[in-house]
């Protein structure tokens, strides 16, 4: 694929209005999800969540691509369309999460590197033919007392980079996510110190790996105190420290940057956003790349009735992808 349509890609992940859903848990992640609305961790039920959130009505209103887990491209829905078949079908780009999930790194205590790069150009290629378009990779960075070190953060954005590469050459779009964790008692200050230097590491390892920054979406996290730390920053402080550090590390050449929610809540997700785009014009879109904060309403809904909320849940789905395409144009607040 030619880096023209490789951008073509990027940009209509980041078209105006439109995000990401994330929904790509891993199976033991997931678990996690339905064990707590007591839902059986079965792969038919995997499969039956995956549709209902895929084959909401008009979905694609607001939702521009979704991010699958290895198992999700290769089911189907209920009547054998694959799912990367329905979603291109139904204007969702089709993603897929590529990496193997953090492991300890030695001689750092507290710190993990993401592994997944062995064997990736294969798995590329096989994605790419089942449909997919774009990709995902997750590193975790953990804020805590003497932590990050450089060597994490390096370690991190060097895989980062190897990954983004090999998606390029396999005409896929890479989503890069360098995720500073919320956990912890940190201030926002330091959360702002902790991002700035990661995302400088992440553009110096893309440049020295050629990749084309054209055609590749950031996906971010926000620079906002820690879930514990005894003084919260309100939603216009989180607002203007996150877009001074995007504005300080991330080239404009970029097609646009997606945030994830990280644990926020589904209200504070899009809060956020919206204050970001209210404050824009900015040099690339700021839209969404949700998880949790797309989801969780609709999954305690379906899990209380499985047949009798399914179209009461996708409502909830739609209703979540309006609130966020909403505040991805700065519109949010004004519709609330």
């Amino acid at each position: 694929m030619s880096i023209e349509q490789l951008a073509e890609t990027a940009r209509a992940m980041v078209a105006p209005g439109k995000g990401i859903i994330a929904i790509d848990e891993s199976t033991s992640t997931i678990a996690k999800r339905f064990a707590g609305v007591g839902i059986d961790n079965t792969e038919e039920n995997r499969r039956a969540y995956r549709e209902l959130l895929l084959t909401t009505p008009r979905l694609s209103d607001y939702i521009s691509g979704a991010i699958l887990f290895d198992e999700t491209i290769r089911q189907s829905t209920r009547d054998g369309v694959p799912f990367a078949k329905y979603m291109s079908e139904n204007g969702i780009i089709p993603g897929i999460k590529v990496d193997k999930g953090t492991h300890p790194l030695a001689g750092f205590p507290g710190e993990v590197v993401t592994e997944g790069l062995d064997g990736l150009r294969a798995r590329l290629e096989e994605y790419a033919r089942l449909g997919a378009r774009f990709a995902k990779w997750r590193a975790v960075i953990n804020i805590g007392e003497d932590i990050p070190s450089g060597t994490c953060i390096d370690a991190n954005t060097h895989a980062l980079a190897r990954y983004a590469a090999l998606c390029q050459e396999q005409g896929l779009v890479p989503m890069v996510e360098p995720e500073v964790i919320m956990d912890g008692d940190h201030d926002i200050d330091t959360c702002y110190e902790v991002t700035e230097v990661t995302l400088r590491s992440l553009f110096a390892s893309l440049y020295e790996h050629n990749v084309m920054l054209e055609g590749t979406i950031l996906k971010a996290s926000m620079v906002i105190s820690g879930t514990t730390c005894p003084e919260q920053a309100s939603v216009e402080e989180v607002a203007a420290e996150t877009l001074r550090c995007l504005k300080s590390t991330v080239p404009a050449t970029l097609p646009g940057i997606v945030f994830l929610s990280g644990g926020q809540s589904d209200e504070a997700a899009t809060a956020h956003l919206d204050a970001m785009n209210q404050a824009g014009p900015h040099p690339w879109p700021l839209s969404f790349s949700y998880g949790r904060a797309m989801q969780q309403a609709a999954l305690k809904l379906w899990a209380q009735d499985m047949a009798g909320n399914y179209k009461k849940a996708q409502e909830t789905v739609y209703a979540r992808a309006r609130d966020n395409g909403l505040a991805a144009l700065g519109q949010w607040k004004q519709a609330a």
